[in-house]
């Protein structure tokens, strides 16, 4: 699929917009239009339902995207949060040094030092694509976006775009805990904006300078760090497509095995790590995404972030390659031990059976972005036919559940469709159309996702009955309109197949 038809098509449709387009834009920066604000928010809404409104051990916080800048100096980021940067010395085009070799040379970049990428760059010849220039050495680039705090610039009020939503988390786990009167294990979750300073954003939505995370920091007692309680016959017996860091060395493709042969195998390293893989592999699969184009990466030795025991990514099958959605870390005590000796709080939590005040670990830090994910639904449900082109979304994710359509504005059949619209509107989002032939008004529902459209035509005005198009098999079945908001719901809902919703 080619993603240039994509962009088009999600700009064409108002699903996602250039940023300040009339002034020629802003590389890395992505606005959202009519249809695309309803699915981003419709997607989100369904995780933070999925893991915190719906359990009872996550619990949510919404930190503040500018903080003291001793966090950033505490977790690490001020020191190595960065990415490879060089520069052509013929025409000064600067480039991200691990992208261009990963395009020119079709290698893979990921844990190598700047010793190895200046290493692979001088081996291969490697030359500037815009002018065949000379490259400069590599060096590391912070990511950090910098700004400043009060009316007079200095040293003393210099402070940071958050670079993601973790940190904050770890700052408030004392005040959450007690707030909320948790016990362990359980989590906190936060959802939001973080922003980094891409040296090369790139592939739509997929790499941006200003993005959204949904993320959960799930706490265990360090001597409990394996015990899921969770853990069922179902979800060990799961499949999912996994590709493990032996395989990656010997070049081999994912395999797909049970959650539980994972386990037992050693792939996954405690419960809880294998637990929370699944949720989230599972979410996008009843989501509607094609577990064919998913798999469960694990990261090799070499790439392994200096805080992770062990680190699985989601990944997903893009026009691009295969890159992650997802990524899931064991950060054990780092986060808070680093705090806890930065700051001098006390922010471990007191054992009463061992009297010792012990240091959680972080068995688990499920972490999705969420343009990824929605570029993820949207590549996946994008479908060709012969005469038509639409979004085959799952009416959970999709912008509007239902269309309603007078066949002709006259004869009181438009009135007819109004009460329709105003009684339908209170249990589902619906919105109603006139405009247009009703060919081309169901090729625009169709289009943006719409997964079912009401037509209220002569016979409704005699027998109070309407006709509910099916998007996916364009099948169409009547119903009374006292029935219409419980078929719609259950519709919506999966709980009821179109065939069998009119009997």
């Amino acid at each position: 699929m080619d993603l240039d038809k994509i962009t088009s098509f999600c700009k064409r449709t108002g699903i996602i917009f250039p940023n300040s387009e009339i002034y020629s834009g802003l590389s890395g920066f992505w606005d959202y239009g009519p249809v695309g604000v309803q699915m981003k928010r419709n997607m989100t809404d369904l995780w933070w339902k999925e893991f915190v409104e719906n359990r009872e051990d996550v619990i949510g916080i919404d930190g503040s995207i500018i903080t003291n800048p001793d966090v950033w100096k505490a977790s690490g980021h001020l020191e190595s949060f960065s990415d490879p940067l060089m520069d052509c010395k013929k025409c000064k085009k600067r480039f991200r040094a691990d992208h261009l070799i990963e395009d020119e040379l079709d290698v893979s970049t990921e844990g190598k030092s700047v010793d190895k990428l200046n290493e692979l760059i001088s081996n291969e010849g490697l030359k500037c694509p815009r002018c065949g220039g000379n490259f400069t050495d590599v060096k590391d680039f912070n990511l950090m976006f910098e700004t400043n705090i009060g009316p007079v610039k200095s040293d003393n009020s210099k402070a940071y775009l958050r670079p993601e939503t973790a940190q904050l988390i770890f700052t408030n786990f004392k005040l959450a805990m007690e707030t909320s009167r948790q016990k362990l294990p359980f989590g906190i979750a936060q959802m939001g904006k973080a922003f980094r300073n891409e040296v090369s954003p790139r592939n739509f939505v997929f790499r941006t300078r200003e993005f959204g995370q949904m993320e959960i920091e799930y706490f265990t007692h360090p001597d409990k760090r394996d015990n899921c309680p969770y853990m069922t016959d179902d979800i060990r017996e799961y499949e999912v497509n996994i590709l493990t860091a032996e395989d990656q060395k010997e070049d081999k493709e994912h395999k797909k095995i049970t959650i539980g042969q994972a386990i037992d195998s050693g792939f996954m390293e405690t419960e809880w790590l294998a637990y929370w893989l699944y949720q989230h592999y599972r979410w996008f699969v009843d989501l509607g995404v094609d577990e064919n184009n998913l798999r469960l990466r694990e990261h090799r030795e070499d790439e392994m972030a200096h805080y992770a025991r062990s680190c699985f990514d989601i990944d997903y099958r893009f026009p691009f390659g295969w890159k992650e959605v997802y990524g899931n870390a064991d950060r054990g005590d780092f986060d808070l031990r680093r705090h806890i000796e930065s700051s001098g709080e006390k922010l471990g939590v007191y054992d009463q059976e061992m009297e010792e005040r012990i240091v959680p670990h972080v068995v688990s830090e499920p972490s999705q972005g969420i343009e990824r994910s929605l570029l993820v639904f949207i590549m996946d449900s994008y479908t060709e036919e012969e005469n038509r082109t639409y979004l085959k979304l799952h009416p959970k994710i999709a912008p509007v559940k239902c269309r309603i359509f007078p066949l002709m504005t006259k004869d009181g059949l438009d009135t007819k469709a109004r009460e329709i619209f105003e009684r339908l509107k209170e249990d589902i989002h619906v919105e109603y159309e006139d405009r247009g032939s009703i060919g081309k008004r169901y090729a625009r529902a169709d289009e943006i996702g719409v997964p079912y459209c009401i037509t209220v035509d002569y016979d409704t005005l005699e027998d109070d009955t309407v006709t509910i198009r099916d998007r996916d098999s364009t099948d169409q079945i009547r119903v009374c309109i006292d029935d219409l908001n419980e078929v719609l719901v259950e519709l919506i809902e999966g709980q009821v197949e179109f065939s069998e919703a009119n009997k």
